[in-house]
């Protein structure tokens, strides 16, 4: 039944009537009488007999199309189980509601579907790059479980590479989920999968594409009609026949979490489904998570690598400005927001009739502070939060705690006085725009993201995941304000500013056709020496390593309980949690709630699941006053 509370959490047996006998099929909508109300549930089952003496009766059958196919409702109730939340939520999550019209037009529009039949051999000459490539491809083409870790070449058509093992596995004769961030990168698979399937072989599932066109594509791919599905986070549910291959293209894309209980992944969930119907799994990208390389570290996946020969082909020219070298050829680089090494990179590739990205982390113009002299970000002395100035004259006060540092002086140099650390987008362009006379200026961000640029010389702003790709490559990437990723309060700061980083820079041309990217930090970070010899696997198996010491996800499984104290006490209190069980807090959330953290090794992460749900429920039964918000392996640990 589609009632949220933990402690209906299971099946009800009901009688079916003889008049609903021929629609009540397993996987339908149905309306059933519970506790004196008419509510919503899903009908997973027939059985001849039941355990239970009275049965109610089935009040109706919402429509006879079987929606829900008993792999996805195998999935669900996997999914369930490990983020330790509710059957009927996930399926709120796995099956779009129903549109009428759009299921009348699916139905009455032919005679029963049949499923598409193999397509032709793909050529992996698009893969010959990567030495396990082709036989990847094989793999999928005769439906074996391959799994696979790809890092992705800079200048790589990654829609391509996909189209081409979406294409192997349907050749095999079986079916693809694949999973984009946005509906950006969705539009490009599109296209891509289009030109190698032809029309008519694929469906994409997002919700921005409304809800009777949405609805229109889950029926196409329940009823066989196409083999393929694509789509946003909203697809790792798609019901597919013959399932051969999930994938997911940027796995570390924070819009692969779903925002709604029991927030799954769909990393996750699309590698869930691959154990479950022993189908190949594929997860790409430009740069690796640390969950990526847990992967191959325990065996369950290969990795597919270029060659380090190939990678430097391949790779454009890259340079830091916070190195020794650097320094002592410009000492103001330390400081600078715009060193020489970044504008002379520009000019030069904008002489040479040549594109130039600049990517900022922000957009706007005043989001946060640091010192005039060192660069330093501003912090409060008391509690360690943002510092932000009023006005331009204004003494510094905390975002955080709201005291005011009338006395700052900044820890490394001694520095008074402070300015503005990151100017965003629409400054910047306004900035670059006189520092470059009658060259055009473009901005994509959340106003307005552009998917591509022409080649000819021009600025182009952007800010991180909203780069365009350009005609032939851009002949410089300039990475602003790169402290401004590096130093945010998260454990996964560096792999993130990592992530947008080579998103960007693999935009630019190879080094030998003229393609230069500067990022403005320290040559000595980890993150920015993975970036300067694209070896994002290096920096994964670093950071996997130290997470690992240091007992951080994904090296063990965490749980997060947020709520008003008592409310987290009384859940914690009443959970019994597997032994080994740690529970870390509680910090502070918002709105006066608090979060406690409980982390098991990543073999007790089915028990403690199972304990937080079980916890939960009791607390449901017993209707408890305060919610208690449950997240397994959440994003945000602090």
């Amino acid at each position: 039944m589609d009632v949220p509370l933990p402690h209906l959490d299971r099946p009800f047996d009901y009688l079916v009537p003889e008049a609903l006998d021929a629609d009540a099929q397993p996987g339908v909508r149905v309306k059933v009488r519970f506790a004196g109300q008419l509510v919503d549930g899903w009908l997973l089952e027939r059985a001849e007999s039941s355990a239970h003496p009275k049965l109610a009766y089935l009040e109706k059958v919402v429509s006879p199309v079987p929606v829900l196919s008993p792999e996805v409702a195998r999935l669900a109730r996997a999914v369930a189980d490990r983020y330790a939340g509710s059957l009927a939520d996930v399926l709120r999550l796995a099956v779009p509601p129903r549109h009428a019209r759009a299921e009348k037009a699916v139905t009455a529009a032919d005679a029963p579907p049949s499923t598409p039949g193999p397509g032709e051999p793909v050529d992996p000459r698009g893969w010959r790059d990567y030495p396990a490539g082709p036989a990847l491809l094989r793999a999928l083409t005769d439906g074996r479980p391959a799994r696979a870790v790809w890092s992705a070449l800079p200048g790589e058509d990654w829609a391509d590479r996909y189209a081409d093992a979406v294409a192997a596995t349907v050749a095999g004769g079986r079916g693809a989920v694949v999973v984009v961030a946005d509906a950006r990168d969705l539009d490009r698979l599109d296209a891509a999968l289009t030109a190698v399937l032809g029309a008519g072989r694929h469906v994409r599932l997002t919700a921005a594409d409304g809800p009777a066109r949405r609805y229109r594509a889950f029926l196409a791919a329940r009823r066989g009609d196409v083999p393929v599905v694509i789509g946003t986070r909203a697809a790792m549910f798609a019901p597919v026949d013959r399932l051969g291959l999930v994938a997911i293209w940027d796995d570390g894309d924070d819009l692969h979490a779903e925002p709604r209980a029991p927030y799954p992944h769909a990393r996750d969930v699309l590698l869930t489904r691959a154990q479950l119907g022993d189908a190949a799994a594929l997860v790409g990208g430009y740069a690796r998570s640390a969950e990526a390389q847990l992967l191959v570290e325990t065996s369950w996946a290969r990795e597919v690598v270029a060659d380090r020969a190939v990678v430097r082909s391949r790779t454009p020219a890259m340079a830091p400005t916070g190195d020794d070298p650097q320094l002592a050829r410009d000492p103001g680089a330390a400081s600078a927001r715009l060193p020489s090494l970044a504008w002379t990179s520009a000019r030069d590739a904008l002489r040479a009739d040549l594109p130039v990205l600049v990517q900022v982390p922000r957009r706007g113009y005043v989001p946060s502070v640091a010192c005039a002299d060192c660069r330093t970000p501003a912090r409060c002395p008391h509690c360690a939060g943002p510092l932000a100035l009023p006005s331009a004259q204004g003494t510094p006060a905390c975002r955080w705690c709201g005291r005011v540092a009338a006395a700052y002086a900044c820890p490394e140099c001694g520095g008074r006085r402070l300015r503005a650390s990151v100017t965003g987008a629409r400054r910047t362009a306004e900035e670059l725009g006189r520092a470059f006379p009658g060259v055009p200026v473009r901005t994509s961000g959340r106003e307005e993201v552009l998917a591509t640029v022409p080649g000819g010389a021009g600025l182009v702003i952007a800010t991180p995941g909203a780069e365009p790709v350009a005609d032939g490559g851009y002949g410089a990437v300039l990475l602003l304000d790169s402290w401004a990723l590096l130093t945010r309060a998260d454990l996964r700061a560096g792999e993130e500013a990592l992530r947008r980083w080579m998103a960007a820079a693999a935009l630019a041309r190879p080094g030998p056709a003229g393609g230069r990217v500067v990022v403005v930090a320290d040559g000595a970070l980890a993150p920015v020496q993975a970036l300067l010899r694209w070896d994002s696997a290096w920096f994964a198996a670093r950071e996997l390593a130290e997470r690992r010491e240091l007992g951080f996800p994904p090296a063990v499984r965490m749980a997060s309980v947020t709520g008003v104290a008592e409310a987290v006490s009384d859940l914690l209190a009443g959970a019994r949690l597997p032994d080994g069980a740690e529970v870390l807090g509680p910090v502070p959330a918002d709105e006066g709630r608090e979060r406690m953290l409980v982390r098991v090794p990543r073999a007790r992460a089915a028990a403690l699941a199972e304990a937080l749900h079980a916890a939960a429920g009791q607390r449901s039964a017993r209707k408890a006053a305060d919610p208690v918000r449950l997240q397994v392996d959440p994003l945000v640990l602090f």
